[in-house]
């Protein structure tokens, strides 16, 4: 028997669920990766978005018993009003963080989640009870879970692929507020028959509004983007990218050249010297042999132009997560000045690869190591800063091998630096250095030197040219005051206890407090 051919309400019903399935999901990602650009602590973010999210389609789902029976205008009403709030999730987010405290800013992204749930949740008991009269509850539940669930798989592989690094969060969320509208006026004009000319005048005024709102900031948001990026920077931005992994931002005001990572500021060309000489030079002077250095992280460069400095140093494997950094440092006239070309010298190899799976797959051995990796500001990162990582490192170094890292600032996170100590002693390093200095553009920075066999990193080689160290400074960078001393008593940052993350947000936070007011 020829099978039965399914019919233009079922099909127009299972484009309908999968499209709502796709959609739906998208805002949770959307107010996730915000929420985790603007807090950090990406765990906290997804979990939270994620918990509200269920509970509320669990909701939404039981107010369903309410609606009466005029169900395809419900859903339509639904679709819009969905659009609408998912649509200017990521605006609305962008506003109040600008605007409000961190508990204001997450008391209204929990918001906007749970309306999102309800009217998520609302969706599906609609669908089924349009859906009787084409097929039997069974075959119903299994068509529109199916669908749906099908739509959340679309989600996830289109959202970090094709979305997030060539739309942005900002305007993906009003592509998608759009995409839910016209789902509602493409239901609408299946059932227009079925409606009253008063009800078609409402749900027609309602869409061509929302319509028209969300072409208008689409129009614009290139215009309202700069404006808040002009807000917090406070040069002119001459280079921004979003990237699969994270926000590139590079000013320029006169002859300071500044380059921001999710709107953390990584180096300024006027003062970063005092940064890349300090981490460079201090493990550089103290390992007795350098010929094979491994550089993770400082994609941009500046820390190879003073590895290089170096005339021993015969290789320079440079690791980084993200190739647009390599590329910054290789084409962008501004990064090349700085960085004196130096990612285009024979002796540097870059590879595109997160830092710890490096460590992990090769078997290679460093005679020194230096981790120019971000702050520990999310799980992700945290983890570069674990005993396991640094366990890793330690196995990766030769014999004689030195291994140094910055490690956030002993004064503003003060706990987090410490931390970063106690967990490099507590990898097996046998000789661990802590030491700092003042960056203008960062304020008091620290680092942390390390070996398995006694060093003097104090010393100087007084044949090379500094722009800052000198033997006053360097013996001077190893002294620690009252306030910034370890206040002992400090966890040690595990993968599976990440105490780092903690210790750092609270730090940053009482800072970001102070600032809003």
């Amino acid at each position: 028997m020829e099978a039965k051919r399914p019919s233009l309400d079922q099909v127009i019903f299972f484009v309908t669920v999968l499209v709502a399935g796709l959609c739906s999901l998208i805002y949770e990602l959307l107010i996730s990766t915000t929420s985790s650009y603007f807090l950090g602590d990406s765990i906290k973010q997804f979990s939270l978005t994620i918990g509200v999210y269920m509970a509320a389609m669990g909701l939404g789902a039981y107010l369903t018993k309410f609606l009466p029976d005029q169900l395809p205008e419900w859903f339509v009403r639904i679709e819009i009003m969905l659009g609408i709030v998912g649509g200017a999730s990521v605006p609305i987010l962008y506003f109040a963080f600008d605007r409000l405290s961190t508990g204001e800013y997450q008391f209204v992204m929990l918001g906007l989640t749970f309306l999102i749930g309800v009217l998520t949740g609302c969706e599906i008991p609609i669908l089924i009870r349009i859906l009787k009269t084409h097929y039997p509850l069974k075959s119903n539940l299994a068509y529109v879970l199916g669908l749906d669930y099908i739509g959340a798989l679309v989600a996830t592989l289109i959202f970090p692929f094709l979305l997030l690094p060539y739309a942005g969060t900002f305007r993906t969320s009003i592509l998608f507020g759009l995409v839910n509208i016209l789902l509602g006026l493409f239901i609408y004009r299946h059932f227009i028959a079925q409606l009253s000319l008063k009800k078609k005048r409402s749900l027609e005024i309602w869409a061509v509004v929302s319509v028209l709102f969300f072409v208008a900031l689409g129009s614009y948001s290139g215009k309202l983007l700069k404006h808040w990026e002009d807000n917090f920077f406070t040069s002119r931005i001459i280079y921004s990218e979003q990237t699969p992994y994270q926000n590139l931002v590079l000013t320029k005001n006169q002859a300071d050249v500044r380059l921001y990572i999710n709107r953390i500021i990584q180096f300024s060309s006027i003062d970063e010297y005092r940064y890349h000489e300090s981490l460079a030079h201090i493990p550089l002077n103290a390992a007795p042999y350098k010929e094979n250095v491994l550089i993770l992280g400082g994609g941009e460069g500046l820390l190879a132009r003073e590895v290089l400095k170096h005339t021993q140093v015969k290789k320079i494997t440079l690791v980084d997560l993200d190739e647009k950094v390599f590329e910054l440092g290789k084409n962008n006239p501004y990064i090349k000045a700085v960085n004196e070309n130096a990612l285009s010298d024979p002796r540097v190899k870059l590879v595109v690869q997160d830092a710890m799976s490096f460590l992990s797959e090769t078997q290679e051995q460093f005679d020194l190591i230096i981790a120019d990796l971000p702050d520990p500001s999310n799980e992700s990162l945290a983890r570069l800063y674990s005993t396991a990582f640094f366990r890793l490192m330690k196995e990766r170094l030769s014999a004689n091998g030195v291994f140094a890292t910055q490690a956030s600032s002993p004064f503003h996170t003060r706990n987090a630096y410490w931390c970063i100590y106690e967990s490099i002693k507590s990898a097996g390093f046998g000789y661990v250095h802590p030491y700092h200095v003042y960056v203008p553009s960062f304020g008091d920075w620290g680092f942390v030197a390390a070996s398995n066999y006694p060093i003097e990193p104090s010393q100087l080689d007084h044949q090379k040219t500094y722009r800052y160290l000198d033997s006053t400074i360097v013996s001077q960078m190893f002294y620690f005051g009252k306030d910034i001393a370890n206040p002992g008593n400090l966890e040690i940052n595990q993968l599976d206890r990440p105490a780092l993350l903690s210790y750092f947000l609270t730090d940053w936070e009482k800072w970001r407090q102070e600032k809003k007011h």
